[in-house]
């Protein structure tokens, strides 16, 4: 499971998608409060430290200065999770006790019609359910382990998305409450295709984060932290992903 330009060609530009964000819903009342967000700093660091934490992720040369190279990756569209190593657990290896997930969908970006939305995300599940043993299963009311939302800027996390580009969604970890919720920035424009961001890649990324996966340093992983657009018609997920989610859950029936 944000970032910069629009991408108006395929394989052009990289966005960074983001992973961590709460919800606006059916009804504009829904109460955010009732799921307590846990997403907090494991440690507090210095802004130099992040910069360098950054560039010896993305193999920049290591000097805590905002160097061109440095600059150009900020300005990239990506996910709002902290960058990690490999290809990829949380550090307390997150994930559900349950190979039966439920998921809710609170709310509908006006980008595209509501039937794509549920292709696009019902697709961006099976990625994952076909190299596990994962079944997910959608609710219409209550609590899901996954509860999915389209909100723009504070939207109740603690976590507010900065407007169109940058920041295009986030997701929290396994666990009560709040972990495992996707939100995805209502600011960025939705789609089906290459133009703007497509939310089954999105999705597919921040679903990844919802079941335990952090970031890869893999360029080519879906769990990179930069979006790049792919052609969905022949989308396969990249072997770094597959070692990743089986990792946890095991290889398919």
């Amino acid at each position: 499971m944000d970032i910069l330009p629009l991408p108006n060609q395929p394989d052009t530009n990289r966005n960074d998608w983001s992973s961590h964000l709460l919800l606006t819903s059916d009804s504009p009342c829904y109460e955010l409060s009732k799921r307590e967000t846990p997403y907090k700093s494991h440690r507090e660091t210095s802004p130099m430290d992040k910069i360098k934490e950054m560039q010896r992720f993305y193999g920049l040369k290591v000097t805590g200065d905002l160097s061109p190279e440095t600059m150009q990756i900020m300005k990239q569209s990506r996910c709002g999770v902290p960058d990690v190593a490999e290809y990829s657990l949380f550090p307390r290896k997150s994930k559900w006790n349950t190979n039966i997930i439920t998921y809710r969908i609170l709310n509908y970006t006006p980008d595209i019609s509501r039937a794509d939305v549920d292709i696009a995300l019902e697709g961006a599940l099976r990625v994952w359910s076909r190299v596990t043993p994962l079944t997910f299963e959608r609710l219409y009311e209550g609590e899901a382990e996954m509860m999915i939302s389209f909100a723009p800027r504070e939207h109740g996390d603690g976590n507010p998305f900065d407007g169109p580009g940058s920041i295009l969604a986030h997701a929290f970890e396994p666990g009560p409450g709040v972990q495992g919720d996707t939100h995805f920035d209502e600011a960025e424009t939705w789609t089906m295709g290459y133009e703007g961001y497509n939310l089954f890649l999105v999705a597919a990324h921040e679903f990844g984060h919802a079941l335990g996966l952090a970031h890869s340093r893999d360029a080519g992983a879906l769990m990179y932290p930069v979006y790049a657009y792919t052609d969905v018609t022949r989308f396969a997920l990249p072997q770094d992903d597959v070692d990743g989610i089986q990792a946890l859950y095991g290889t398919s029936n």
